[in-house]
């Protein structure tokens, strides 16, 4: 055999100085079988998808094939569009606040952020955004650059303007107090005119920009929220009365010539040619001939899938900020505008299900994700489904994913192709839906109540339930035409609702009702044999063994015995430091997603004496948690899905690719100077590979430092 040559030591994400991993090599030589190449390992590191921040989509630019997405809490989107079918995430920057609109000048992007003012970012390179400065901390709604200077439309100062000579040490030097409030300005000549809300039209004269001063206006029917101007003509997306459009021939005395009641609310506009493209919120894109601007007449739409608020053209192409992301219509025949692609940018993971090489994102407004895992380092996005309500849950067996979609109730996408999921059937759910599982030809779902109230301010009890909390069961044998079973409802709470399905009982989650065991031996009569009312607010649960583990909120996770489902004690728990909300529980262990503390790993071996393993910070809210042959997916509402291969503290994973039907040893050394440092860890013989090991023997208190290696004689 030949020696093994040492290389590099690397040293994975997150292990530090404290942890480092070696990769060795040996392989047979003389006669065959001869290996096509030596064995190999290499670490699996931990991966997240998207990879940026999320927020609503409300207002872009474009230039240079790029579009600018201003998006809300995900702050500054950067999209590579040069092939408008396919747009890519290229890079971001998080403005702190909220971005509420976007202009772009140069190698800058100049975005109106909220209560943080005027944040300017350099785009240089579109793949690192860096902020280089800022100015004012009023509402920043809208922004238009002119030169050099900045027309930023202010909800507590009207139009201000900032000298933006000097990107990184922009000033405020005028600004002009309007009577309503502003959402959006346009620039043209010596004059801003500024959509001022309930207040119309307001134009304002900035020959001197230290004093810009009032000359005229508008009264629009409507609520000005956006405004372009195209020659003597300012045209207005007025909200509920649409387009408006006012001649400015004389900015003293602007008159309205025109309109066009659009059938949704106009949002924003912009003007291109003989057209007006309006984002008409719930009506997608409106595109209205202004040929004639006294007689305005629609010439063609699309009705996108979310609140188109925003809107840019470029070349044939309308690029839209539609609240749930980013959509891109083809204008080529503008009576008969096309998507041809999208990209979603916002969403809250709140569920994962994995299955393959796959994991399934119950993403709220988003929907189902479908996310490639087959290298954990790198997850990839390879297709999804916008189902129509808020994406809770989601269960998958064979080729179907079964979506707990909030009010819409249960939703069945068909999977067998992961880049074009398609909805096959579903059903409206009593109460909205909020979690599912499936087992043989049944699907259970959970439901939350519903209920209204004649006043906002009052309390729960105070409110008419019309839909109570409860598990209603479904055939799915045919999942596109899903058959109602039994239903189970709860009068007594408004219910979170989870259910996990254990032979012939369900155990439901439901909030202030505690866990309660429902009889599922008659499917359609399931009868309530027991509960346990939690001490905090029942959120998710598991079972595993004898045992239920509920998360109940800031009473952290509660361990029932269910061997006796009529009778289930509390034997243990866990306080954990965050708000628990999903778990899972795989071999000895329990999985907590925390809420802001991220992931909880509780050894469960003794449920009477839990004790915390390892923990990680996901970067937002852990919603929920599932683990599948030892690799854990959270799901997070900010951060999206994160897959943790490795965990400090916990497991680390090295992955084996070597030939196929000969065995393979993985060997390890704590320290390579002594006299025989290499001991072997596993031998196996796999028909398949790559080949993933995980290590849970990786407790830093005890191993500084582990190094590893496979040969393959």
């Amino acid at each position: 055999m030949k020696s093994i040559p040492q290389f590099q030591l690397t040293r994975p994400p997150r292990f530090r100085a404290t942890f480092f991993a070696v990769f060795a090599a040996c392989f047979t030589t003389g006669l065959a079988p001869i290996h096509a190449a030596p064995p190999s390992l290499q670490p699996l590191l931990q991966g997240k998808w998207p990879g940026h921040a999320r927020g609503a989509s409300r207002a872009l630019a474009v230039t240079n094939g790029y579009a600018y997405v201003a998006a809300g809490s995900g702050g500054l989107l950067v999209f590579d569009i040069r092939h408008p079918a396919k747009p890519q995430w290229v890079g971001g920057y998080v403005t702190g606040d909220y971005a509420f609109g976007v202009a772009v000048s140069g190698n800058h992007a100049y975005v109106a952020d909220g209560i943080r003012g005027l944040q300017v970012i350099d785009i240089s390179n579109p793949a690192n955004p860096v902020r280089v400065g800022g100015c004012g901390n009023a509402l920043a709604f809208g922004v238009s650059i002119t030169g050099n200077f900045a027309f930023v439309a202010q909800g507590h100062f009207g139009l201000e303007v900032i000298d933006i000579s000097t990107p990184t040490n922009c000033q405020h030097v005028g600004s002009y107090d309007t009577s309503g409030l502003p959402w959006g300005v346009a620039v043209s000549g010596n004059h801003a005119y500024v959509a001022d809300g309930i207040s119309g039209l307001q134009v304002i004269d900035i020959s001197n920009p230290a004093t810009p001063v009032r000359v005229g206006g508008y009264d629009t029917s409507g609520d000005a929220g956006g405004v372009a101007v195209s020659g003597n003509h300012a045209y207005v997306a007025d909200y509920s009365s649409g387009l408006q459009v006012i001649d400015i021939s004389n900015p003293a005395n602007p008159v309205r010539v025109g309109g066009y009641d659009t059938s949704g609310e106009a949002a924003g506009v912009v003007v291109a040619g003989n057209y007006a493209y309006v984002a008409d919120r719930s009506s997608g894109l409106q595109v209205i001939d202004i040929s004639n601007p006294a007689n305005p007449v629609q010439a063609g739409g699309y009705d996108t899938s979310g609140i188109a608020l925003g809107v840019a053209i470029s070349d044939n192409f309308a690029f839209l900020a539609d609240w749930n992301g980013l959509q891109i219509i083809d204008l080529s025949s503008p009576s008969n505008p096309q998507s041809v692609g999208g990209y979603a940018t916002i969403g809250s993971a709140r569920r994962v299900a994995a299955l393959g090489n796959y994991a399934y994102v119950a993403d709220a407004d988003a929907g189902l994700e479908v996310i490639d895992v087959s290298n954990p380092g790198s997850p990839v996005r390879v297709g999804g489904y916008d189902t129509s309500g808020d994406a809770r849950d989601v269960a998958v067996a064979g080729n179907h994913a079964y979506v707990a979609d909030g009010t819409v109730g249960l939703q069945v996408i068909d999977i067998s192709n992961p880049a074009n999921p398609q909805r096959v059937g579903g059903y409206d759910t009593t109460g909205r839906a909020s979690s599912v599982a499936v087992l043989g030809n049944i699907a259970y779902v959970a439901c939350e109540a519903t209920w209204y109230c004649v006043d906002e301010g009052l309390e729960d009890e105070d409110c008419n339930v019309v839909e109570a909390a409860g598990l209603q069961l479904f055939d799915i044998r045919n999942p596109a035409n899903p058959q109602p079973l039994g239903w189970y409802s709860n009068l007594d709470t408004l219910g979170v609702g989870d259910v996990a399905v254990k032979g012939n009982f369900a155990y439901v989650a439901i909030g202030s009702a505690g866990l309660q065991v429902i009889d599922l031996s008659n499917p359609d009569k399931p009868v309530r044999v027991g509960t346990f009312l939690t001490s905090g607010y029942a959120r998710s649960v598991a079972v595993s063994g004898n045992y239920a583990y509920v998360t109940a909120g800031e009473a952290g996770l509660q361990i029932m015995d269910v061997s006796n489902p009529t009778n289930c004690p509390r034997v243990g728990g866990y306080d954990t430091s965050g708000f628990a909300d999903g778990v899972t529980v795989s071999g000895n262990y329990a999985y907590v997603a925390d809420g802001y503390r991220g992931l909880q790993v509780i050894d469960v071996s003794n449920p009477t004496n839990c004790v915390r393993m390892g923990s990680y910070d996901t970067g937002g809210y852990a919603y929920g948690v599932t683990v599948i042959a030892n690799r854990i997916y959270v799901a997070d509402a900010s951060a999206g899905l994160l897959v943790l291969p490795t965990l400090r503290d916990f497991q680390f994973t090295v992955r084996v690719d070597a030939d196929v039907g000969v065995p393979f040893t993985i060997e390890a050394a704590t320290d390579l100077f002594s006299p025989m440092p290499w001991s072997p860890i596993f031998t196996t013989n796999v028909a398949t590979m790559p080949f993933d090991y995980v290590d849970f023997d990786v407790k830093v208190s005890e191993k500084p430092q582990k190094f590893y290696r496979v040969r393959q004689p």
